[in-house]
């Protein structure tokens, strides 16, 4: 079966619980799953209803679709995402957000949490992705392209889209929410860097790491939608900090930022909304 005919079976899945149609797909990263709790729900949908549709086996990571409104704005949540270290094929992996775009949704919001690289930021702060760097793992194009999706040969040059990181900055003002901006790059887990790794990663210009989301933006990218990424920064990551490094430090610092995670990435989708 091709990735598009898999996709479409999903779709059709999908549309046996509901015929909701997205503005705005969100996928939600370690320990900020339960963001999707706190929205006017109108559906959920288990990924095991799902034929095909790979499933998260990651702590902190439930595994659903849940459907419904943001202030007056209509969003799917990925509440868990699925990660290459999982064994699952590239084309698994980006199967959500190819999912959630053929649903409907024009942009697509991905959060992470990271490790910072930056000598300046802290456990607990916030990254714009302004960029990104995808060091081993494959890119999700790869093989025959999948014309119903995009072109051949994406334009990378401004993938995270400026007018949404200029929404996600105004709404970190307005809560009194210190942010970062900065170059985010995806290993691909999943053990954490080796502090040699982490200094490489450095001098490439990465401001935090994370197993997640550039496989993701580089087909909501191919896809033709509007895209931004925030990542909380976790834990400094390795070779920064003395300490070693575990999965629970991270599920820990994310949510203890979780409430000021939910009231920007609310006012950010409040704001698209805004959008003329």
């Amino acid at each position: 079966m091709d990735i598009y005919e898999k996709l479409t079976d999903c779709l059709k899945d999908v549309r046996r619980f509901t015929d909701f149609e997205p503005q705005v797909a969100l996928v939600l990263g370690s320990g900020l799953g339960d963001y999707a709790d706190g929205i006017k729900q109108e559906c959920v949908v288990d990924y095991k209803e799902i034929k095909g549709f790979p499933i998260s086996t990651v702590p902190g990571h439930a595994g659903c679709f849940v459907f419904g409104y943001v202030g007056d704005v209509k969003v799917v949540c990925m509440k868990g995402r699925v990660h290459y270290y999982e064994g699952y094929p590239i084309s698994d992996v980006v199967m959500g957000v190819r999912l959630m775009c053929l649903m409907g949704a024009k942009t697509v919001l991905l959060t992470n949490a990271s490790g910072g690289i930056n000598s300046s930021f802290k456990a607990g702060d916030f990254m714009i992705l302004k960029d990104h760097i995808s060091c081993f793992a494959p890119n999700p194009l790869i093989g025959p392209n999948v014309e119903q999706l995009g072109t051949r040969f994406p334009d990378m040059s401004h993938v995270y889209d400026e007018d949404l990181r200029q929404i996600l900055k105004d709404s970190a003002k307005e809560l009194s929410v210190d942010i970062k901006e900065g170059v985010y790059v995806q290993l691909t887990g999943p053990s954490f860097e080796s502090p040699a790794e982490i200094q490489m990663l450095k001098t490439l210009g990465a401001d935090a790491v994370g197993m997640s989301t550039v496989v993701e933006a580089i087909c909501a990218n191919h896809m033709g939608r509007k895209v931004a990424g925030v990542s909380c920064v976790c834990n400094m990551a390795a070779g920064i900090q003395k300490t070693p490094l575990t999965h629970d430090e991270v599920q820990a610092a994310a949510a203890e930022a979780a409430p000021k995670f939910k009231a920007l990435i609310t006012r950010t989708i409040e704001k698209i909304g805004e959008m003329k």
